[in-house]
């Protein structure tokens, strides 16, 4: 799909990997909503891009159902889907004082990153299967953002490695149930990517993470990121496929 003139959703688009990609998105010619939770971020983000700001808790179908109808208000049906959105947290299942992990904590990071992200991609694919074919019989495409988490999962990654875990394996029959509408689907998996989250860790903390990537031996830039997923958009027979964008890096336990 030709990203000119089409109409794009991307969660999680105040900041971090969610802002790169809509940047990318619209450097590209694609109309932007930027979907986000922050209002205020959003909005600063789309008025720098010249998109929309649409606050949306991905996890409230009535949120995202009003965000996707504001976004097509303004710049039609959207056609490309980037589900970026995502939490994270740490937890041993026991905890120092002898306690069991929080049963809240994880069901929290598994409503937001998968539910959530399930929760857009059929109600963005409901109104996307709606519209006129492009070439190839495509209609629109949708991605994931997963981790490489999901394969490598750390000491106390329970809650975040099963809701990437989740994305991983959702990604395939996801792809096959859509099929039939013209609407491809793919996943990406990340390492560590130099974001927000990221910058909050000291500097020493910032350097022997990012020393533990085998080549380039630095954080992902979330350009990087950006430009996969305008290319999963663009490359026409990339679907079903979950691509681990990590400069070979293999977690290790702790």
């Amino acid at each position: 799909m030709n990203i000119q003139g089409h109409a794009a959703l991307v969660t999680g688009g105040a900041s971090g990997l969610g802002e790169a990609t809509a940047r990318a998105l619209a450097a590209a010619g694609a109309k932007v909503a930027v979907l986000d939770v922050n209002q205020a971020l959003a909005e600063k983000v789309a008025a720098e891009i010249g998109g929309i700001a649409c606050e949306c808790d991905i996890t409230s179908p009535d949120s995202v159902a009003a965000a996707i109808a504001k976004a097509a208000a303004r710049h039609g049906p959207a056609r490309i889907l980037m589900n970026i959105a995502g939490i994270g947290t740490a937890k041993r299942v026991v905890q120092k004082d002898g306690s069991a992990a929080p049963l809240e904590d994880f069901a929290r990071v598994i409503n937001v990153n998968l539910v959530g992200t399930y929760n857009v991609s059929r109600l963005f694919a409901a109104e996307c299967a709606k519209l006129s074919p492009l070439e190839d019989g495509e209609r629109g495409v949708m991605l994931f953002t997963a981790s490489v988490a999901a394969y490598d999962g750390q000491v106390g990654q329970q809650a975040y490695s099963a809701s990437k875990g989740g994305l991983v394996g959702m990604t395939l029959p996801m792809a096959r149930d859509l099929a039939q509408h013209g609407i491809r689907v793919c996943t990406i998996a990340p390492g560590l990517f130099s974001t927000p989250l990221m910058k909050q860790l000291p500097e020493p903390v910032q350097q022997s993470l990012a020393a533990s990537i085998p080549f380039p031996s630095r954080l992902g830039k979330p350009e990087e990121f950006a430009q996969l997923a305008c290319h999963i958009v663009t490359n026409t027979h990339l679907n079903g496929e979950v691509i681990r964008l990590d400069g070979a890096l293999r977690m290790a336990p702790r």
